[in-house]
């Protein structure tokens, strides 16, 4: 019998499903430190989506409490961008269907970028509903960036094709006609909320990306508009954008101390 080669023994782990696999157990016997290497990769993969299942299974129970008191359609709503000296603060609101099976989703902070590109795209394509709204920084500066922050969540609320519920909200109260839960840290203990989360946060930076182009020397398309050293060093060299917070500091001290602004 043909001895198969590391690279076919690769292929077939890429399909075995379970430990208990006679092939498996097969693989386990042979002394080849490649393959045991592959044993050993397999083993821990195994064990990384066991523990994202659980994950996934814990952060759905919120969504499992208030769909067994009837409630259908549960809507995730976050916002992100309040911390940043440029760009809009996002705000996402998804519902998602009741077998929505996701095994990794995450507070879109904890997530590499390509996992939040990746997760949106899989997000978009089977959620029951998705909207982002944005509040610009003029706005910002008028009405303080909490308000601006609610008033983004609202305005995705308003903007669902589907109308929610329920309602699960990051850490914060708002004034709605539904029903609803505030939760503290909701990104990271519901599904919902995380999605939201993911969703804004990519449709902020793709907006952070595009202005990028327009403002090369500010680096938006690293920094997204945070206060990095090298985003502080531009604005002082550049002056600001109509991007720009004027309201956050430093740019608020900058401006009173030299009276100045760019573009």
């Amino acid at each position: 019998m043909k001895v198969q080669t590391i690279a076919e023994i690769e292929q077939q782990l890429h399909r075995i499903k379970s430990d208990s696999d006679p092939l498996f157990r097969k693989y386990q016997q042979d002394e080849r430190k490649g393959v045991q290497h592959l044993v050993h990769k397999w083993l821990k993969k195994m064990e990384q989506e066991r523990l994202q299942q659980e994950k996934f299974h814990e952060m759905s129970v919120y969504e499992r409490k208030w769909r067994a008191k009837g409630y259908q359609y549960i809507a995730g709503v976050d916002e992100v961008g309040r911390g940043p000296l440029a760009g809009p603060v996002a705000a996402a609101a998804v519902i998602l269907p009741k077998d929505f099976f996701l095994p990794g989703i995450d507070d879109s902070k904890k997530l590499t970028e390509k996992k939040r590109f990746e997760y949106d795209s899989i997000i978009r394509k089977e959620a029951i509903a998705v909207s982002v709204a944005m509040i610009d920084a003029d706005e910002i500066d008028t009405i303080n960036i909490y308000e601006a922050a609610k008033k983004a969540m609202l305005a995705a609320i308003a903007a669902l094709p589907t109308k929610p519920d329920v309602l699960l909200i990051d850490a914060m109260k708002l004034e709605t006609p539904y029903a609803a839960e505030s939760i503290i840290k909701g990104d990271a203990k519901s599904i919902s909320i995380a999605a939201a989360s993911i969703v804004a946060k990519v449709a902020r930076d793709q907006l952070m990306m595009k202005l990028s182009a327009e403002f090369p020397e500010y680096g938006f398309g690293q920094n997204m508009g945070y206060g990095t050293k090298e985003h502080i060093l531009a604005i002082q060299k550049y002056g600001i954008t109509p991007f720009h917070r004027k309201s956050f500091a430093p740019i608020k001290d900058m401006l009173f101390a030299n009276n100045k602004t760019s573009f």
